[in-house]
């Protein structure tokens, strides 16, 4: 670490649970994020300010006037511009020093195959179903840990899913992906501006959390917050023996 970067950091630093040691694990880190939008601006700016070293963001959409009102990487004069590369802008003015691959296109299995394999936390930013469904299993076969989260309306959601034990739930212990799930859309539903900032700037804290080796990750745990009361409700979630994704003969074979 350089004289700039102990300067920049300093703050992470003088904490116990971080240190230069953990600093370090953060500068030597990789994040995948999958999502450029209202979970993966805030998410993405965070891993930035925070100092992981390589970050690749993966999103096919461009910036639409409509995204601005709660996806903070955008700017008004980057209407137009492929997500992917606005949020590469918003990134370099925060920390230059961050090495960063953009993806512009949609999150398929064998993309995520190999982009899976080359990280070291993958945060879940995405909007629909099958994308969350194809992020789980890449990171199940792949074994690395996964911050998903979701937010419509004035309802939010975040857990960790963490492959690298036998003993812990994947996404789909939960949500089996042969489940009904109605399609819900920002553009009809609608979604309270702070709700995304609040979900995806915890979902940079859970996954800076198990990049720097501190804390207890919300593995096993799901949160929800109901935005109109700020309640949280945390449920614990339980490995399901039958789970088509990481049950054993499944993925894990």
């Amino acid at each position: 670490m350089d004289d700039d970067q102990l300067l920049r950091y300093s703050r992470h630093i003088l904490l116990d649970e971080i240190g230069v040691e953990g600093q370090q694990r953060l500068l030597d880190a990789h994040a995948l994020v999958i999502g450029a939008g209202g979970l993966g601006s805030p998410a993405l700016l965070y891993l930035a300010s925070a100092g992981v070293g390589r970050i690749t963001v993966v999103d096919h959409d461009t910036v639409d006037r409509t995204n601005l009102q709660r996806q903070i990487a955008h700017t008004e004069a980057r209407v137009g511009m492929p997500k992917v590369e606005s949020a590469a802008a918003a990134i370099a003015q925060i920390n230059p020093g961050v090495v960063l691959r953009t993806v512009a296109q949609r999150a398929d299995a064998a993309l995520l195959a190999e982009l899976v394999a080359a990280a070291d936390v993958v945060l879940d930013c995405s909007d629909n179903f099958p994308t969350r469904q194809a992020v789980n299993a890449a990171c199940v076969a792949q074994r690395c840990p996964l911050v998903s989260g979701a937010a419509i309306g004035l309802d939010g959601q975040i857990a960790v899913w963490d492959a690298r034990t036998g003993d812990l739930p994947c996404y789909a212990c939960l949500f089996p992906p042969t489940a009904e799930v109605p399609e819900v859309r920002c553009a009809t539903m609608g979604v309270f501006a702070p709700l995304v900032g609040i979900i995806g700037t915890m979902q940079a804290a859970e996954a800076l959390k198990l990049l720097a080796g501190f804390g207890e990750p919300l593995a096993g745990r799901l949160q929800m917050l109901d935005g109109r009361r700020m309640e949280w409700t945390e449920i614990r979630v339980g490995r399901d023996a039958a789970c088509p994704v990481c049950s054993v003969g499944s993925a894990r074979t």
